[in-house]
């Protein structure tokens, strides 16, 4: 069987976590910060972790994270 290609958009976006989860980057983050508090900017510096529906998915796209 040949080797599987990795999704290198999804490659760019995703990490796999220790325990098989994914987190991403929360967005909102990249302009027009100005009228957003820092309070709601401080909560979206944190890695959010992918739903468990998107997880099967995402497992296709980056088989050997």
């Amino acid at each position: 069987m040949p080797k599987l290609k990795t999704h290198s958009g999804a490659a760019k976006r995703f990490a796999r976590t220790a325990s098989g989860r994914f987190k991403h980057k929360q967005s909102h983050r990249r302009h027009i910060l100005t009228k957003k508090s820092s309070q709601r900017k401080r909560h979206l510096r944190a890695p959010a972790l992918v739903t468990m529906s998107d997880t099967p998915e995402l497992k296709r796209m980056l088989p050997y994270s």
